[in-house]
């Protein structure tokens, strides 16, 4: 699995051995759901690792995460993760009820007694969309200057490859006329813990860092085939990362305690 995740962000595989340290970022791979196919949400996603209850709201998006990292996990080490719904808010906003899902997922090493790592999920849960949403046609705006950028285009393979990866058959990400006819998006939507993980990736390879802790807050999606620019810039002795669209609109912000 370590090799296939190299493989899709077009790194060696072959520098994926047992022992290596897994990058911190690449955890994705042991929090899929192992959902039947029969249990899969209507909108084909395998659910939160947790029981659910069936609240009648048919969307879900991820609103953010925070990700503590206390020690590496080697490759080939047998690892436990504990997930738990730590909390259900209901609201009600001008769109509707929805429904506020944080989820805590636990890995510990075998033998070890205190976690590796511990990352909580924020997910909502919301109404049917009437309408479709703006589909990026507006005018540029100005992103401010940083410290250090990139910019990396995600294409309908790498959104594949991802969710075959995590287990996640959510199908604004893999489904084009879906997210356009049902969840009224104008593309695919890119995954939220793969822009997580390019920011992650542009912290490790291009600023040569390494997290202790990151906080990640989602303000606005992605699409498919639409250029993603990825800024850094130091905040004291840690970093903020940020990733905008196609048309400079902050999409993701990233606080980075670094280790």
């Amino acid at each position: 699995m370590v090799r296939r995740i190299a493989a899709m962000l077009d790194l060696s595989p072959d520098s994926m051995v047992e022992g290596t340290l897994l990058p911190r970022g690449w955890q994705f791979v042991l929090m899929a759901a192992d959902t039947p196919r029969s249990a899969l949400r209507a909108d084909g996603f395998p659910g939160l690792g947790v029981p659910m209850p069936d609240l009648g709201l048919p969307r879900l998006m991820l609103g953010g995460r925070t990700v503590t990292y206390a020690k590496d996990i080697p490759v080939g080490a047998v690892v436990q993760r504990t997930s738990a719904l730590q909390s259900l808010v209901h609201k009600t906003s001008a769109a509707g009820p929805l429904a506020i899902a944080t989820l805590v997922h636990e890995l510990r090493i075998a033998q070890e007694s205190t976690p590796a790592l511990v990352e909580t999920q924020t997910y909502l849960l919301l109404p049917a969309r009437k309408g479709a949403i703006d589909s990026g046609g507006g005018v540029r705006a100005e992103r401010p200057a940083a410290e250090r950028t990139a910019s990396f285009t995600p294409d309908k393979t790498l959104l594949f490859q991802y969710s075959a990866l995590g287990f996640n058959s959510h199908r604004i990400h893999l489904d084009r006329s879906h997210a356009r006819n049902v969840e009224g998006f104008p593309d695919l939507v890119v995954n939220g813990g793969l822009v997580t993980l390019l920011l992650t990736e542009f912290l490790r390879r291009d600023l040569g860092l390494v997290p202790a802790a990151i906080k990640v807050r989602h303000v606005a999606p992605l699409y498919c085939g639409r250029a993603i620019t990825m800024t850094a810039d130091r905040d004291g002795t840690n970093w903020r990362l940020k990733a905008y669209d196609d048309k400079n609109v902050l999409a993701v912000d990233m606080e980075v305690e670094i280790q």
